[in-house]
């Protein structure tokens, strides 16, 4: 028996098996647990690298699977085996492939950072920060450490605001080692994040790519409710008695898009009654964090804070079930959006300059028509005072069924 026999196709027949199969199901076929330290990355998708490699010297002709005694799935064996065949392995300890929004905030709040008397250190959440904002714009998970470590000084270098120096390979080093950041392209084993000239060194010369650990990447990328959860996680612990208002700006995580899921065809359609409770639960949870956390006070920058006002927004709309949330509507129309969702805005029925809130309990879904009544119309006072209590009522029970 030798590894050196398995070629990138058996690799790629295990691969479609785990895909078929389901990751428990493939494991207990094959007698693997979950990998502990590294895994393979195919497509965006992460695979248990130890158990694809037993699996695929069974696609061998005439051999069998191997056992995980049979073999080790460390550096020197199963890791190497895959990078040689020019596959890419990640080291993923903390993080599991199948990682969920509570999962990567319990690492967040875990997270080993250097303290002054004024709080933690800032290098880790301003570079997760960059990077969960690059993920929400789709732009690509791995960059060159040149592109990097150009736009972390920078960001360091304007919002380190507890003496951070404009070292990125800081950051860089001590995210990947708690399993959130991926390094690649390097030949030299990847250095601890201390020391100062030989940690310089170690980049100028190994120029790896970087960027969020797969599983971290894909879960900030699709889910608007993961993404709010783990920034306002970021912020919660990490700028306590700090404006994070400029940063986030920056780096585009200070708009109501923060709160949305990626767009696809075919999205809209019928959402099961209790997943719709258990979001509109979720998103309500966001909001009454953030609006704990800053109380509902008047920012002299903005009266809008969009880490609370993108998920009471996504909160609203789930809980209209798709209609019209005005008691007097007259008939929303027919027509829908590009998408197949109805024409729907969400709207403060209180502005927030006269002391509005950005809470679900506070705002509605109206359609174009009854949106134009409640703005411009002269039955509006009349009218907000109606949404008002319905608001507040339908924030008690709930979404309704779509």
């Amino acid at each position: 028996m030798t590894l050196t026999d398995i070629g990138a196709a058996q690799v790629m027949q295990a691969v479609e098996e785990f895909d078929r199969l389901g990751r428990r199901a493939f494991l207990e076929r094959y007698g693997f647990g979950p990998s502990r330290t590294y895994r393979l990355v195919v497509d965006g998708r992460s695979y248990d690298s130890k158990a694809i490699v037993g699996a695929a010297h069974g696609h061998l002709p005439g051999q069998r699977p191997l056992k995980p005694s049979e073999f080790s799935g460390g550096l020197d064996h199963a890791v190497r085996l895959l990078t040689d065949l020019g596959f890419r392995v990640e080291r993923s300890s903390a993080v599991e492939a199948d990682a969920d929004a509570d999962r990567l905030v319990e690492r967040i709040a875990k997270l080993r950072v250097a303290s002054t008397v004024g709080g933690p250190r800032l290098y880790q959440p301003i570079t997760l920060l960059w990077a969960v904002g690059r993920a929400l714009r789709g732009e690509p998970r791995m960059l060159s450490w040149e592109e990097t470590a150009t736009a972390l000084r920078g960001l360091l270098g304007r919002h380190g605001l507890r003496g951070e120096r404009p070292r990125p390979d800081y950051p860089v080093l001590a995210l990947h080692r708690a399993g959130l950041w991926s390094l690649e392209g390097h030949t030299d084993e990847v250095p601890s994040a201390h020391g100062d000239a030989a940690l310089h060194q170690w980049f100028s010369e190994q120029r790896p790519e970087g960027g969020l650990a797969a599983p971290v990447h894909a879960l900030v990328a699709g889910s608007g409710q993961a993404r709010v959860a783990v920034v306002g996680a970021i912020v919660e612990r990490f700028f306590d008695g700090l404006d994070e208002v400029p940063l986030l700006e920056e780096v585009g995580l200070y708009e109501d898009s923060v709160a949305d899921d990626p767009v696809h065809d075919g999205d809209a359609g019928p959402v099961d009654p209790v997943a719709a409770a258990a979001q509109y639960e979720k998103w309500c949870a966001l909001v009454d964090r953030r609006e704990a956390r800053d109380g509902v006070r008047y920012r002299e920058r903005t009266v809008r804070d969009p880490l609370r006002s993108g998920p009471a927004r996504r909160a609203v709309l789930i809980r209209c079930g798709d209609r019209c949330e005005n008691p007097e509507c007259p008939g929303q129309p027919d027509d829908r959006t590009d998408r197949g969702l109805p024409l729907l805005e969400v709207d403060h029925v209180v502005e927030l300059a006269a002391g509005g809130r950005d809470h679900p309990s506070q705002m509605v879904a109206l359609c174009p028509n009854c949106h134009a009544v409640k703005t411009r119309g002269r039955s509006r006072d009349r009218l907000r005072e109606i949404l008002l209590e319905v608001a507040l009522e339908r924030h008690r029970r709930g979404p309704l069924p779509s």
